[in-house]
């Protein structure tokens, strides 16, 4: 068992003390209402289980410092700018209290992040400049100018952060946290890209940082001495000409001084971009960023302040966490989307089940489920943890007449299902045809940066095998078979298969398709022609770009990538480019020959030349089985890709209020 010296010490930020090292940062769940009863039970029902699993501190997602002003469309976030709102948080805290869990909550202007059109209200930011392009899929929302704030203004805006920071400490908070990163409003004026005045607010780094330390000064006037404030920064845009780790070093001084009891060090600004080797700036780095990737920003504040740092950026392993508070890189970690994951991670982590762990995979799904505009019923979902979001009501509980399960298939879907019946007390059988567990995931983890879908694969055959689940390999599933079996129910769960073109050519020797590429099971010859932009094409490209193959993309609609999620289709776009694969879009194929593709390119004929052709044009159910499971005396259904292909959050969703029904 590995021994965790500093994650499980305890710490104390003023006179509170928090019983571990462990930090739920603030992120957006949508789980409030639009109404005026604002904390929902399910916003509290999230939090609670996240106290419940061990948590030491858990600081509650932004509270918006003026009410309402700054809402886009469907979002639901808090807000602290009235009064009346206090006996609703007071409610949370209580709530959270009961679980020995300390808690706080971050104050948030959103700056110039949005546009009138979405929120109702003009966006203001230090200088009018314009956001640069937020992408809602292929539409840009935030290219506008916002309004340059005046003096009188300013101060006004820091009297309504301390105000804020009043009102919390009335509702309970241990803690209030001031978001001063990202990109919104206070980080605009830290930025040497992003403030652009003159007067006392701009200019050199103390101007820039002038608003911040009168948020600190006035809400310390508001609060006391001995209530602890912590402000969360960037430690570095990764944006030619903004902040960097030099520069908020100054700032972060500059903040302990004003009142700032502790550091919160994140990166990264939105919308923003920049040509570096983080290739955008985010503060949500998707899993082709290596874990931790953000800790030496913390180490390099923790260098220049004396009080407590935390560290964040891809810690979703108590092992790292441990790591960097050992190196002194930090004295507290923020494991925010790993406790999306698995609420219980703390406490798992503390009685050595490390296995036990439902690690974050880091698909960003969770952050993808929130860019909604419309849909007022969406909330943070999770790829991993079908339970997030939705806690009480989809608490696992006994059968109440247990039942024999016959599972045919091993990927996300068949698993979760046979873990989830297991667990209510069914007897399960899990049959698939191939020699091992995880199905279609075996060939997602092959491209690059892909690697961190390993835990899943790991994890659900870990549990299942400790839940006793008869699993059978390489066993081809029939009528007869299942007849002999005699379950109660049956749930096929057997993936879907790649959907051929009717395209002249397309049984030539040179062509094969990217499942046959992945799976190790075609060489390539010549050069390469991949038909088909989406998600497996472009995976498939920059896994043979990486190995030195000339790949080209062919894809009839305007862009690649479509069906990725925004939070992760920048940096896989440019990766492609960095890595030399051309794109030919709004192109159409016509006929594949031994010479290569011939394509029709807006109305233009051409060939590119190819040894070898890719299909990439999607998947399509395998529903073989479940059509001919006809005269049955048992329980059927269907869960994941052999319904319709999609992703792994589908699929572990499905698997898992299946295994709820049964």
């Amino acid at each position: 068992m590995r021994e965790f010296v500093k994650l499980f010490e305890p710490v104390k930020i003023k006179g509170v003390e928090i019983k571990n090292r462990i930090v739920m940062p603030p992120m957006r769940t949508d789980l409030a209402s639009v109404d005026d009863d604002m904390v929902t039970e399910r916003l509290i029902d999230y939090y609670v289980e996240r106290a419940k699993g061990g948590a030491g501190l858990i600081i509650v997602e932004h509270a918006e410092v003026l009410p309402l002003v700054s809402r886009a469309g469907a979002w639901k976030p808090l807000y602290i700018g009235e009064d009346r709102r206090i006996p609703q948080l007071k409610r949370l805290v209580e709530a959270v209290h009961e679980h020995g869990a300390k808690v706080a909550i971050q104050l948030l202007h959103w700056g110039r992040i949005f546009s009138k059109e979405i929120t109702g209200h003009e966006s203001v930011a230090p200088s009018s400049i314009p956001a640069g392009v937020f992408y809602q899929a292929d539409t840009p929302i935030s290219n506008y100018k916002p309004k340059e704030l005046s003096i009188k203004e300013i101060k006004e805006l820091a009297g309504k952060f301390a105000d804020g920071a009043e009102r919390a400490k009335e509702a309970g908070f241990d803690l209030v946290e001031m978001h001063f990163g990202h990109g919104y409003l206070v980080h605009l004026f830290f930025s040497p890209y992003t403030n652009k005045r003159t007067d006392e607010y701009g200019g050199n780094v103390e101007g820039r940082a002038r608003f911040a330390c009168e948020i600190l000064q006035r809400a310390r006037e508001k609060v006391g001495g001995d209530y602890p404030i912590s402000v969360r920064i960037s430690g570095d845009e990764f944006l030619d000409g903004g902040l960097t780790l030099d520069e908020t070093k100054i700032i972060a001084r500059m903040l302990e001084n004003a009142g700032a009891d502790v550091i919160h060090v994140s990166a990264g600004a939105y919308p923003s971009s920049g040509d570096n080797s983080l290739l955008r700036a985010t503060s949500t780095p998707p899993m082709a960023f290596p874990r931790g990737c953000f800790a030496h920003l913390a180490g390099g504040i923790k260098e220049v302040v004396s009080v407590p740092v935390i560290a964040v950026g891809r810690i979703n392993d108590p092992e790292l966490a441990e790591s960097i508070l050992a190196e002194g890189k930090a004295d507290l970690v923020s494991m925010g989307r790993a406790l999306y994951a698995d609420p219980e991670l703390p406490k798992k982590a503390a009685e050595g089940r490390l296995d036990d762990i439902r690690k974050c995979i880091a698909c960003n799904r969770c952050i993808d489920s929130l860019m909604i505009f419309v849909d007022p019923a969406s909330y943070v979902r999770c790829s991993v943890n079908a339970a997030s979001g939705k806690e009480k009501e989809y608490r696992i509980t006994p059968a109440e007449n247990p039942k024999k399960v016959l599972v045919v298939g091993g990927g996300p879907a068949g698993m979760e299902a046979a873990r989830v019946a297991a667990l209510r007390g069914h007897k399960v059988l899990l049959h698939d045809k191939s020699d091992r567990l995880g199905g279609v995931l075996n060939l997602a983890i092959v491209p690059p940066h892909k690697d961190e879908i390993k835990n899943l694969i790991d994890y659900l055959s870990r549990q299942i095998a400790g839940l006793e689940v008869e699993v059978v390999l390489k066993s081809n599933v029939t009528p007869e078979l299942v007849e002999q079996i005699q379950p109660d129910v049956v749930i096929i769960a057997a993936g879907s298969i790649p959907v051929i073109p009717v395209i002249p050519g397309v049984d030539r020797d040179n062509v094969v398709t990217a499942v046959d590429v992945l799976a190790g099971r075609k060489e390539m010859k010549g050069k390469v022609v991949i038909i088909g932009g989406g998600l497996i094409g472009c995976e498939t490209a920059e896994f043979l770009a990486e190995k030195g193959e000339n790949v080209c993309i062919v894809e009839m609609l305007k862009s690649i990538a479509g069906d990725v999620g925004q939070n992760v289709r920048p940096f896989l776009i440019q990766r492609l480019y960095k890595q030399g694969v051309k794109v030919l879009t709004r192109t159409q194929v016509e006929e594949i020959t031994e010479e290569g593709v011939w394509v029709n390119k807006e109305g233009k004929k051409q060939i590119v030349e190819a040894g070898t052709v890719v299909l990439a044009v999607g998947m399509t159910p395998d529903r073989e089985l479940f059509n001919r499971l006809d005269n049955r005396s048992f329980e059927l259904y269907a869960a994941g890709d052999c319904i319709k292909p999609r992703r792994i959050l589908e699929a572990v969703h499905e698997g898992f209020n299946l295994g709820r029904k049964v």
